[in-house]
């Protein structure tokens, strides 16, 4: 097991060694999982539900559904791209059951009203613009650093659609930054 800047992690062999021995029934293989893993899954949690305490919540149903999965977990594909598959749709379904968008939306909406600063445009700010689909590429592709292959295999998309679609969220958050900050500086002339 490597330990890096982001946690520990399992390469591709030691992965699947990791989970034969799992689906043998090898409890402290399971711990050796969720070391390697948990903090990326974190913080792919939470750059989706952009929420501390439902990111915890969903990393530990996240493994607890792994757990109890793993058979259907195939040799031979990348186990970490299956993990995020995981993490991806409980997160999605997270956010449905709970109309998360709906609140977020209409408290950036009030915030907006209340002070519009414009050196305090944020990544958040910026993301909330996005639906979860495409919050959920810009946080594999940017945070993860997946290529669109893997993603592709995550989001169950072809890797071309999938280059599109970035390219084109990603003019769409830098115009959209554009505006913001050509808006709050004309407002900050006129005053």
């Amino acid at each position: 097991m490597k330990r890096t800047r982001e946690g520990c992690f399992l390469d591709a062999g030691e992965a699947e060694q990791v989970v034969q021995r799992v689906k043998a029934g090898d409890q402290q293989a399971y711990a050796e999982l969720i070391k390697a893993y948990e903090r990326q899954m974190y913080t792919y949690c939470y750059g989706i539900l952009s929420n501390r305490e439902e990111a915890e919540d969903a990393l530990q149903n996240i493994f607890i559904t792994v757990y109890q999965n793993i058979g259907q977990y195939q040799a031979g594909t990348s186990f970490t791209s299956w993990l995020y598959k995981v993490a991806y749709h409980h997160s999605i379904d997270l956010i449905r059951k709970r109309k998360r968008w709906n609140r977020l939306i209409a408290s950036w909406k009030e915030h907006q009203q209340q002070s519009p600063q414009p050196h305090e445009t944020t990544l958040d700010e910026l993301l909330m613009h996005l639906t979860a689909k495409e919050r959920n590429l810009v946080m594999l592709k940017v945070v993860q650093q997946y290529s669109f292959e893997e993603i592709g295999q995550i989001m169950d998309m072809k890797p071309a659609t999938l280059r599109k679609k970035y390219e084109r969220l990603r003019k769409k958050l830098v115009q959209h930054n554009k505006t913001r900050r050509g808006i709050s500086r004309d407002e900050s002339y006129a005053k």
